[in-house]
């Protein structure tokens, strides 16, 4: 085992021989003196500009990423940080008291240990005296030290009797510097050296006692109170002087705000606006004075942040207590932003001077405005389907109107596109409560509920539309799935136009309205922007991600509408009163009989379908004005709903293609002829989709696979296109209204005024092959 280890050893001990060399070999590169530091940075660096470009970005993601980790780290360590600095700062207080109690104690015991000799001292001194009992010292005067050591005690006593601080403060160093000569000199006895620094302890606690208590008077004021704390700090109290300052501030607040006292009538935006003024200025007074004094010390820093931070915290539950908590239960939002702004911008002047104390205030204000978020948008959902109960889904426009706070309309101040929606009562009271709420959304964004304000309103529009589709009759969606609506009575819309005005209303809000009044909680809602003639409003829409996904979702939710009001309109067409088919293979099965009698014509459901269709494009070109495309694309709907059903009607083709009688000639030329004429009325009408396109020639092959089982080839029974689309046309032109030939005789280039003889003679042609 030993060998292994040892030849393990030599292994690795031997690429780090090699290493080591290797890399003194490419210093030497370094080393020449024509070495050419532009063409050895060429030679190294291989990457592009493109590839120069992603590492950039790649190390600026690190940056903003490390940026970011030390921001939460410092806020996840803050407290811990600040509670550790207030210990290290009162650990130095206690070591300061612990040095001055040894220093003490050393001269006591020095005095203890000269004791003796100064009575020996004595004692041969008496003995050696004159014989008449008189000491030498006796007959001298004394010096100017005694003397001084003499009177400094009452110097003292009367300095702080009359409150000179400065010279109170002056005479203590003269003191402490005496001591410290004497100390290092040997120029005082231990007793009276003892009895010096006893009184300069005893004098210098006495004044940090007296200026601590005028710091705490209510009287002292701007300069008296920095001057207080100030010598307090000079005394070598700092931690006690910064709290008394503190302290100080929070009293004076405290007595002032004893004036002002809410009331349940008094206007919250007032109080709030009071209070805010007293104690933000409190604490940019005491930020100022603590940085005068103490400066940027980090203990004392900290404690101020601290001290900030509770005040603000409490400034907080007062304006929720007095001002918010009202207005939240009330639903009133614009009273409850008004009064966090308020707030806010007296907080945010204290960011010049180092404390952001913003963040604390919204996270307290927080559940308030949210409870008054819900609060307004239950109102507009409520108010809403009241209005729809009664609503006779009749388009008009707005009336000129003011909002519900007094303030003139955005619709009726430039916004003049909003008078070309015409919408029924109900979406017109939507609309107006939807702009009133987002007419103060400046607290909503700073306290980060952009995306709860859009949330909430997407489901007050989303019941909103579940209401529209309960006025649909015979809606297929179940009263049980429109959640909150159970209960709620709403208007049929009993004609077709009045079910095409409820997709007018939810378009219109979906694609135009909503967007636009959301644009306010873009924080790039800027004046210059908003205000450009030359920009759409989906062009403004464009530039917000957030917003373009939340109007997504809003036209979602108003193709739940149009897929019921298609399929309602599908099935009263394939299906009569009595439950009975109208689309069945019967119809195609059963044509084998008299060829002489047919007259060639699309089958009455599409007969219907093109008819209803037409009507219904009638209404819309008048309820959706400059709005075209919508109405096409209900129409592509309804088109594809019914063609829809009937490709995966499974009876239909169990029928065709394993009923007892197979589908004949003149049912696939029917079949045929029913498809191609969808085809044509869809393409005139300029809703015919590629989805419609396909299914129906999906279908048209489904039916002529069906007819080639039988063993006859179906291109042999069918005549040419041309001969379909004559047709087709033809059949437009009388289901739209058209005038006729001359006596209702039959145009002899109609295609119908032989189709039985080019019928029977296209089948017998191809039959007898």
């Amino acid at each position: 085992m030993t060998s292994v280890k040892s030849s393990r050893s030599r292994t690795v001990a031997a690429p780090r021989e090699n290493g080591g060399a290797k890399f003194e070999e490419n210093l030497n590169v370094f080393k020449t003196d024509h070495f050419d530091a532009d063409s050895y940075l060429q030679s190294k660096c291989s990457l592009n500009e493109k590839e120069i470009r992603q590492l950039c970005s790649y190390l600026l993601d690190l940056k903003k990423a490390s940026a970011e980790e030390m921001r939460r780290s410092v806020y996840a360590n803050y407290a811990a940080f600040i509670r550790t600095s207030k210990e290290i700062s009162d650990l130095e207080g206690e070591l300061l008291s612990i040095r001055n109690l040894l220093s003490t104690q050393s001269g006591l015991i020095h005095g203890l240990a000269e004791g003796v000799n100064i009575d020996s001292l004595s004692i041969t001194v008496s003995e050696s005296s004159t014989p008449n009992g008189l000491s030498n010292s006796e007959d001298r005067e004394p010096s100017d030290l005694e003397k001084w050591l003499i009177e400094f005690p009452d110097l003292l006593d009367v300095l702080l009797a009359e409150r000179r601080v400065d010279e109170a403060l002056e005479a203590l160093d003269e003191g402490e510097r005496v001591a410290a000569e004497a100390i290092e000199m040997k120029t005082l006895s231990p007793d009276t050296l003892t009895s010096l620094q006893t009184a300069i302890t005893e004098r210098r606690q006495k004044l940090a006692d007296q200026l601590a208590e005028a710091a705490c008077q209510p009287s002292t004021r701007g300069n008296e109170l920095r001057a207080a704390i100030s010598a307090l700090k000079k005394l070598g109290d700092g931690p006690r002087a910064h709290t008394l300052l503190l302290n100080a501030h929070y009293q004076r607040f405290q007595y002032n705000m004893q004036s002002l006292r809410p009331s349940s009538t008094s206007y919250g935006g007032a109080y709030t606006a009071a209070l805010s003024q007293l104690v933000f200025s409190a604490i940019a007074q005491a930020a100022s004075d603590s940085l005068a004094i103490f400066g940027k010390e980090t203990s004392y820093t900290s404690e101020l942040v601290m001290w900030a931070t509770k005040q603000s915290e409490a400034f907080a539950l007062l304006v929720k207590r007095h001002a918010l908590a009202s207005s939240a239960a009330a639903g009133g939002l614009r009273a409850a932003a008004e009064c966090v702004q308020i707030a806010l911008g007296h907080c945010s002047l204290l960011e010049a001077r180092g404390l952001a104390l913003c963040p604390v205030l919204l996270k307290l204000f927080r559940p308030s405005v949210e409870q008054a978020l819900d609060a307004n948008l239950k109102r507009i959902e409520e108010s809403t389907a009241a209005l729809a109960a009664a609503d006779d889904w009749v388009l008009t426009y707005p009336p000129t109107s003011t909002r519900q706070s007094g303030r003139p309309s955005s619709m009726s101040l430039g916004n003049t596109t909003a008078f070309h929606h015409r919408l029924s009562s109900s979406a017109h009271r939507f609309n107006l409560m939807v702009q009133d709420f987002f007419e103060d959304v400046g607290p909503l964004l700073s306290m980060q509920l952009g995306g709860q304000t859009l949330e909430g309103l997407f489901q007050v529009f989303n019941s909103y539309v579940n209401l529209l589709i309960k006025a649909l009759p015979g809606s297929m969606e179940e009263e049980a799935n429109f959640e909150g609506t159970g209960n709620k009575i709403v208007r049929m819309a009993e004609t077709e136009e009045q079910q095409i005005a409820l997709l007018a209303n939810a378009s219109s809000l979906a694609d135009e309205l909503l967007p636009r009044a959301a644009m306010k909680l873009s924080p790039l809602n800027q004046a210059n922007f908003k205000d450009d003639p030359r920009r759409r409003p989906s062009d403004r829409q464009n530039r917000h991600p957030e917003q373009r996904e939340w109007k997504r979702r809003l036209v979602s939710t108003v193709d739940r509408l149009k897929d019921s009001f298609c399929q309602q309109h599908a099935l009263d067409l394939i299906f009569t009163e009595e439950g009975d088919s109208n689309l069945s293979a019967d119809m195609y099965i059963n044509m084998e009989g008299n060829v002489d009698e047919l007259e060639w014509f699309p089958s009455p459901i599409f007969q219907e379908l093109f008819t209803k269709l037409n009507r219904m494009a009638s209404i819309a070109a008048d309820m959706f004005v400059g709005r075209e495309r919508y109405a096409t694309l209900l129409l592509m709907r309804l088109t594809e709903t019914v063609i829809i059903w009937l490709s995966e009607d499974q009876s239909f083709w169990d029928d065709i293609e394993e009923g007892p009688r197979p589908l004949g000639p003149l049912g696939l030329q029917q079949f045929y002829l029913d498809m191609k004429f969808v085809i044509c009325f869809a393409s005139q009408g300029r809703y015919l989709s590629r989805n419609l396109n396909r299914v129906v020639n999906e279908i048209i092959s489904k039916a002529m696979a069906a007819f080639a089982s039988t063993g006859m080839d179906p291109y042999s029974v069918l005549p040419e296109d041309e001969w379909f689309t004559d047709i087709c046309q033809e059949a437009m032109e009388r289901l739209s209204g058209k005038p006729k030939a001359i006596n209702g005789d039959r145009d002899p280039n109609s295609p119908t005024a032989s189709v039985s003889a080019q019928s029977i003679s296209s089948v017998r042609s191809h039959g007898s092959t």
